[in-house]
Order: C-alpha cells, then sequence, then structure tokens
C-alpha cells in the first residue's frame, strides 16, 4: 500500500485547493427547491466544465479530466474540504449514465449524450427499482416489446431520483420474458418526455420530492436508444453500479470527518442527558465521538488502501462494498449520536435551527443501508468475492 502523494499529486492538489477556493459559490437554494437545486446544479456544472475540471475520472477524448486514482483521490477531498456543493441532481448523470456509455455506448450515443451531460446541460434519472424489484433487480417485470424500431415500454419504477426534473433516464427493460431472470434484461435510454410516462413525486420523511414513482404506458423508444445488445443489460446494469461505488464517495467520507467536527463543536454548547453538564462533558457522549472519529479514519484508509491496489492493478476489488457497507451503517450511528446529543431539540427545533438540520440528516440517513445496493447485497458480494463463501 502507497499512502504518500507524488510531488506532482501535491502540485494537484494545490490547483484544486486554489480554484475551489476562488470558484465555490456560498449562496445555495434550499433543500426542498427542486426546480432551483437542478437550476443551480446545472450552472455550477458549466463553471466546472469551462474551467476543465468536469468529469475528473473521464477520460480526455470525451472531455473529462481524465484524472488517475489518486488524483481522483485528492480531488474529493480538496472538494469536501472546501463544502463545494454536493452533486445531487447531476449525479446520474456524472456518475452512472456517462461513464456507462462511454464504457458500453454507440460512437452515436457517446457523441450525443457526453458532451450535455458534462457540460451541465441536462439532468438523468435511474429506472432500476421497482416495487417488486429492489434489491432483487434481477426480478423485474416492466416490459419491452419489440415493434419495428422501436421498443414499447410498459410497467413501472419507483425510487426514481429525480425522475420529474430529468431529460433522459437509464432504464432496465425486460425484453424477453422467457429468459430467466438476468437474462433478457435490456438498457435504454428513456426520454422523460415521451408521451405515455406518467411521473408521480414521492414525499420523504423530511418533506422532499425527489423520488418518483414512473408509469409507462405503452412507451415508444427507438431501438438506436439501447446500450450495449438486446438482452445483454444485466452486464451494462452491473458496469453501471460499479462506478456508483468508486472514488466519488471520498467527497462524501470527508464531509463527514467534518460533521463529526462540528458534533463536537455542538456537544460543547449544549447540556448533556441529565442537563446538568455539558453534553461533551458527558463520559458516553465523549466515548461516541471519539469513535465515531477514529471510525472515519479508520474507513478513509481503508479506502486509500482500495485506490491504492486498483492503481497497481487497474481493476476495482469488491473492497468497494466493504468500504461503502462501513459507510452507510457509520452514517446511521453519528445520525444517532447527534440525537442523543441533541436530545428534546432534536424534535421541538423550528425551521431555521441549528437542531434543524441535524434532525434532517438523521431522517435522510434512514436510507443509507437502502440505496446504491442494501447492506445485504453489500454482504453477500463481500462473502462471496472477498471471504470465498458459497453463494
Amino acid at each position: 500500500m502507497e499512502i504518500r502523494f507524488s510531488a506532482a499529486e501535491e502540485a494537484f492538489r494545490a490547483e484544486a485547493r486554489a480554484w475551489l477556493a476562488a470558484n465555490v459559490p456560498r449562496e445555495r437554494p434550499a433543500r426542498t427547491d427542486l426546480k432551483g437545486r437542478r437550476t443551480f446544479d446545472l450552472a455550477w456544472q458549466r463553471r466546472l466544465f469551462e474551467a476543465g475540471w468536469a468529469g475528473i475520472s473521464w477520460p480526455k477524448e470525451y472531455g473529462g479530466r481524465g484524472a488517475s486514482l489518486m488524483e481522483q483521490l485528492v480531488w474529493f477531498e480538496e472538494y469536501a474540504r472546501a463544502g463545494a456543493p454536493e452533486i445531487t441532481t447531476t449525479f446520474v448523470g456524472l456518475n452512472h449514465a456517462g461513464p456507462t456509455l462511454i464504457a458500453c455506448g454507440s460512437e452515436e450515443q457517446k457523441a450525443f449524450h457526453l458532451p450535455r451531460i458534462l457540460g451541465g446541460r441536462v439532468i438523468w434519472c435511474q429506472g432500476f427499482s421497482e416495487p417488486n424489484a429492489g434489491s432483487d433487480l434481477a426480478s423485474l417485470q416492466t416490459r419491452a416489446a419489440i415493434d419495428g424500431d422501436h421498443l414499447v415500454v410498459n410497467g413501472q419504477k419507483i425510487w426514481t431520483s429525480y425522475g420529474n426534473i430529468a431529460e433522459f433516464q437509464e432504464l432496465l427493460v425486460r425484453t424477453n420474458p422467457a429468459e430467466p431472470r438476468h437474462r433478457g434484461i435490456t438498457w435504454v435510454i428513456c426520454p422523460m418526455d415521451a408521451p405515455g410516462i406518467d411521473i408521480r413525486p414521492i414525499t420523504t420523511l423530511t418533506g422532499d420530492h425527489d423520488f418518483c414513482e414512473v408509469f409507462y404506458d405503452n412507451v415508444r423508444i427507438p431501438l438506436a436508444n439501447v446500450v450495449g445488445q438486446i438482452n445483454d443489460g444485466w452486464r451494462v446494469a452491473m458496469a453501471t453500479l460499479s462506478f456508483e461505488r468508486g472514488t466519488a464517495f471520498l467527497s462524501e467520507q470527508v464531509r463527514l470527518s467534518r460533521r463529526i467536527e462540528d458534533l463536537a463543536g455542538l456537544a460543547r454548547t449544549v447540556s448533556g442527558p441529565k442537563g446538568q453538564r455539558r453534553a461533551i462533558d458527558d463520559d458516553e457522549i465523549a466515548r461516541r465521538l471519539a469513535r465515531a472519529a477514529a471510525e472515519v479514519d479508520a474507513m478513509r484508509a481503508m479506502s486509500y488502501r482500495s485506490i491504492s491496489l486498483a492503481a497497481r492493478t487497474g481493476m476495482p476489488g469488491a473492497e468497494a462494498s466493504m468500504i461503502r457497507l462501513f459507510f452507510s451503517e457509520l452514517v446511521q450511528r453519528i445520525d444517532v449520536l447527534a440525537m442523543d446529543v441533541l436530545g428534546a431539540a432534536a424534535v421541538t427545533a423550528r425551521e431555521g435551527e441549528p437542531a434543524v438540520r441535524w434532525a434532517t440528516s438523521y431522517l435522510t440517513g434512514l436510507s443509507q443501508t437502502i440505496g446504491g445496493g442494501t447492506k445485504d447485497i453489500q454482504r453477500n458480494i463481500i462473502g462471496e468475492r472477498v471471504l470465498g463463501l458459497p453463494r
């Protein structure tokens, strides 16, 4: 394992830090203003693109930075330290659809879609999960029949992030019902304004409308929008999901470290469980804060090791699932700790008070062990690919 940065990598860090310090926007739209977030995120993406910082991991021939794995690590660390905008509405396009098209798309698909994604001109969403096909994605039932030079899609998707503000969707459909499970699935680019699509936002615990249900009623999609081959969608989908567990999580890890610092600061200003002294002076609160800080450092070390290994072998390993699992459960432990530090204020605070931010984080964090592959799926991957256990 090589954990030291070269002179060139440190120079890259200095360049990234200077640019971010001069360009990170300080005014942000409200979390619940989804249209405002879309406008803001696309404008920020265009600024990154124009300065040569967009698509940090994308190959240069497709407009990206072409950064090495170690440079990506540096970029995401500096990005988080600078308090740069979280990648939310543009996440699917940048980290799912774009890389998948680079790996599996046709030249025509790449030429049309990649500049639009990287240049901050479009939003993408994901159409994978269904009411009866979440963790068991291979059981999806949304059908697509071939009719001339089109697919005709019927069915339903759920938990489609930003489906109500997206132009395109990465959509998995079953094109051969006679084939078992993983076979007979196709990955297709779906225009979200196609006739027959009905988008219904889902209100979450935090009052957000980021998630949607999407219904398809004889939606016609050109066969030219198929990525890879008909009935080869499972292989393409696995390429898509592998990108979600890559280096982009490093920025979230750095943000998590900052949250621990913020939480320790909060514990110095509020009363402890018995109301007689500061929360930070409570032995159990102090122990849990120290443990959380140590676990964040341990996770960073795991990430450094994984990236160092991938940089030498050229292949990402199943270690990404170990990091993803550890991260998701650690986030939830920190969120619970924040609630214990705040006490009653966690549920009585009014909009605008600092406690609301921590309470919102707690509610949002409940999905951490579900999104991007549930904790159980991650454990299966670890058991099979790391420990060599039978399926």
